[in-house]
């Protein structure tokens, strides 16, 4: 199949290009390099020995769309492209509503126009807010607590609503928890402009000397040491999902809401002694207060993955550090 991979020299999609050009599809990316580099495009093709098709254009400009619509023989599009940062998009709600909803509408419409009607959408477990409960499935109430998240809802419900009015169109929903690691290469990783959001990129740049401490919001959660518990997903199992969503699109188009994440919980200093193994380095660290919003645990319900898509994580936070400190270490080199 030829897909087009908007974002597709970013993080998740850079491994997720990699994953289908190994399963034998051809890729078209679409990028405006406004958080990624073009020599990952390259280092795609280095890790697969496969051709990328690399268009480097905004998501809303209609008329590149269009003209990409017309040259290339689009089966399917993964959707990753827009902005991603929570605090950001609190401070910035109307860039994220015009970047993120209203590019999907344009990328949307333009498939339309051009008879292109399968779809993976990158969705986020940030639809579910603050859970009732753990672990989180795909039928928990759904609400949001920043645009970020009010953004990845919004293109949820636009795609249920026109899944409703075309059935013809076939949509996998996948609902990341928190992708972490790099690809076992060392070529391509996460690599955060300014102060990384997350935690395993800071605790890499702790050790790496980037950066002397890392903050650890709160030690007095109901958890096995205190600290907050999250579901880390290697990126490349979660690339390998999405290959297999494509699978089951093929299989079977109806509309699909499906998580990806392992099923299960590990805490802040849980991947800071983990890290400090793969890297053999202190991770010096703070404790400071809880940060508002924050919850003590977080894991996904994995049972629709492994029955719809036959996908189950495979890779441990031994692996996840490992592979992210062997990235981290090629900017030393």
């Amino acid at each position: 199949m030829n897909i087009l991979v908007t974002g597709g020299a970013g993080y998740i999609g850079s491994h997720v290009c990699v994953e289908l050009l190994r399963s034998g599809h051809q890729v078209v990316v679409l990028d405006d390099l406004s958080n990624a580099e073009a020599s990952v495009i390259g280092r795609i093709e280095q890790i697969s020995g496969a051709a990328v098709v690399f268009v480097q254009a905004d998501l809303r400009d209609r008329a590149v769309l269009r003209q990409l619509f017309a040259a290339h023989a689009i089966d399917a599009v993964i959707h990753f492209a827009g902005l991603k940062a929570v605090g950001e998009s609190v401070a910035e709600p109307l860039r994220y509503y015009d970047v993120n909803v209203y590019g999907s509408i344009v990328l949307f419409e333009e498939m339309a126009a051009a008879g292109v009607r399968q779809l993976i959408f990158s969705s986020s477990a940030t639809v579910y807010g603050d859970p009732d409960q753990v672990p989180i499935d795909e039928s928990a109430p759904l609400r949001t607590t920043n645009p970020y998240g009010a953004s990845k809802l919004m293109i949820e419900n636009i795609l249920r609503d026109v899944v409703k009015a075309d059935p013809s169109w076939q949509v996998a929903l996948l609902r990341y928890f928190n992708p972490v690691g790099a690809h076992e290469s060392g070529l391509i990783g996460e690599n955060p402009r300014g102060i990384p959001n997350n935690l395993l990129p800071f605790i890499a740049q702790v050790a790496e000397g980037r950066r002397a401490r890392l903050a650890v919001f709160g030690n007095d959660y109901p958890t096995v040491d205190g600290t907050g518990m999250r579901d880390y997903i290697h990126v490349v199992d979660l690339a390998l999902g999405h290959v297999k969503a494509l699978e089951r699109l093929q299989r079977d188009g109806s509309l699909l809401t499906c998580n990806l994440g392992t099923g299960a919980a590990t805490s802040v200093l849980q991947m800071v002694d983990a890290f400090a193994r793969a890297s053999g380095r202190p991770i010096p660290y703070d404790i400071l207060p809880r940060r508002p919003g924050d919850i003590a645990v977080c894991y996904a319900a994995t049972t629709l993955a492994d029955t719809e898509l036959g996908w189950k994580a495979e890779r441990g936070i031994d692996q996840m550090c490992a592979d992210a400190w062997r990235w981290q270490s090629s900017f030393l080199a």
